[in-house]
Parts: C-alpha cells; structure tokens; sequence
C-alpha cells in the first residue's frame, strides 16, 4: 500500500521518485500531447508532475505555446483542464475554451474523433456534478468519436471507457458500463495505458461492488491503487484508498486508509473536493444545557 516504493516526504518535490517509476513500470498514460502511447520528453515528464500534483493551471500554462498550432497539443490541454473540472469541480470555462480550440485545429478524423471524446468527457463532467445537464451532448460526442476513430485507433479504449462512465452513471445500466469497462481495460493493456488501466479497474471493481462481489472489488481497488503509486499519479491516491476502504474487512485497516486519504486530501489543498466532503470528520455536538 502506500509508502511501499512510494516516498510521501518526495512526492511533491521535482521528478525523482515518481517520475523513475513512470519510466521503470513501462506504463505509459493516454493524455499526452500525440493521444495515446508513451511520453518521455521533458514537457511530458514537466506537466505529468504537475498534473499529479494537482497544479493543473500551471500545467496548461507550460502546454499552451505548442498547443497553439498543434492539434494534439491543444487536445492533451483540454484534457488537463478538464481533469482539474472532475477533481475540483471548477475551471469550466478555460476548459471550454481549450477545447473549442483544440475542435479549430483538429484536421482528419482521427483527431476530430480524439476531440469528440473530450467534448463528452467535459459534457459528463459537467453533468455529473450537476453543473449543467448535459448528458445528451456527452452521448452525441462520443457517438460521433466513435464513428470516426477506426477500430484499432490507440484512442479506442479511452472511449470505451467514457462510455462505461455514462452508461454507469447517467443510464445506470451496469451490464452496458460491465462491458464498455471490460473493453477499455483490455484496450488499455494491449496498448500499455497504465493511467487508464488504473481507472478501468477502479469502475470494473464498482461494478464488482455494486453486484455484491466484494472480493473482486477489493481485487480491483488494490490494483487500481498499486498502479497510481507506482506512476505517481498523487492526487488520484486518496480516492483509490478511500474506496478499497470501503470494501474491507478490517474495521481498523479501513479506518487506517481512510485516514491517510484524508492526509492526502489536506496534502494536496482539498482535491478531490467531493472525497474532501466524504473524508471531513463529523461534527460533534455541544452537550444539551
């Protein structure tokens, strides 16, 4: 679990430990500037310790003078800013318009396929945490990505995956999100997304949960977090953690991880904000008199 091969006192420091793990589990993470695949420039390594760190902003900031002329460029900036709308519930806007941007220089169908996925990426977020409905948008755009990805592209299991998440949260059909999850994590481990493969197997282990199968959930949820660690992926830890706590038997263990969550939580200046809200101790109530 964490702090086994995963230094706390370092991880918001510059590279080190994070960054040789990235290298070492031959892992690779599918938001880089040319869409899926591996990322080993100094930009990629720059912006991935940002992201993980939460410094989303400052991590569009470095993107931005190459995504003004690179389609996919401007699609890894959407990307982060609307990650940093999932994670914080804010920042709708700049994401907007990265993403109207990204849309401009988009030139074949691979790339207008990419940018769909983002536009229902940001459409569910938005829907999700009830910012604005707009669920019917986040369907049109990954159909429209899926009829112009090909059926090999290297983007096809990040879609699958978006997929699973509307089928999971805004149809609740879970057999449809089963399927669309068990599509992505192949996908992602054919293509060596790590960072997909640990979302993939958070959603499949809910799934697992939701049916009753609490071993494969905490199967799951432990493989989920084993891979965060091992790439770094900081601010995704404390929702790994608070969600293989969920689904243990140890009372004390539980608690445990829930707790070093909510250091994480607190680490990294209250994101997620929605695992801060789960995460904050009740308040207590002055006795009667």
């Amino acid at each position: 679990m964490i702090g086994a091969g995963f230094q706390l006192d370092g991880a918001l420091g510059e590279g080190t430990v994070a960054d040789t793990a990235m290298r070492k589990s031959g892992l690779t993470e599918p938001w880089g500037p040319k869409g899926p695949g591996p990322q080993d420039g100094p930009l990629e390594h720059a912006v991935w310790r940002l992201r993980s760190r939460a410094c989303w902003e400052d991590a569009a900031a470095l993107i931005a003078p190459r995504a003004e002329s690179d389609p996919g460029a401007a699609r890894w900036r959407t990307a982060v800013l609307v990650e940093r709308c999932m994670f914080t519930g804010g920042g709708w806007g700049a994401a907007e318009d990265a993403l109207r941007a990204a849309e401009a220089l988009a030139t074949d169908d691979e790339e207008r396929g990419a940018t769909a996925c983002e536009r229902g990426h940001l459409a569910y977020a938005a829907t999700l945490l009830g910012v604005r409905d707009r669920a019917d948008e986040a369907r049109s755009a990954l159909g429209r990505a899926a009829a112009l990805l090909a059926p090999r592209s290297p983007g096809r299991p990040l879609l699958d995956f978006r997929r699973g998440l509307i089928a999971q949260h805004l149809s609740d059909n879970p057999s449809d999100a089963t399927a669309a999850f068990q599509r992505a994590h192949a996908g992602a481990a054919a293509h060596g997304h790590g960072l997909l493969l640990s979302f993939t197997w958070r959603h499949m282990a809910a799934m697992a949960e939701h049916h009753g199968r609490l071993a494969d959930a905490r199967h799951g949820y432990a493989e989920s977090l084993r891979i965060r660690e091992e790439l770094g992926y900081l601010v995704g830890i404390a929702p790994a953690l608070a969600s293989l706590a969920a689904v243990l038997p140890d009372p004390a263990e539980a608690a445990r991880m829930r707790a070093e969550a909510a250091r994480l939580v607190r680490l990294l200046g209250g994101v997620p904000a929605w695992l801060a809200d789960r995460l904050a101790p009740a308040p207590t109530r002055a006795a009667d008199g």
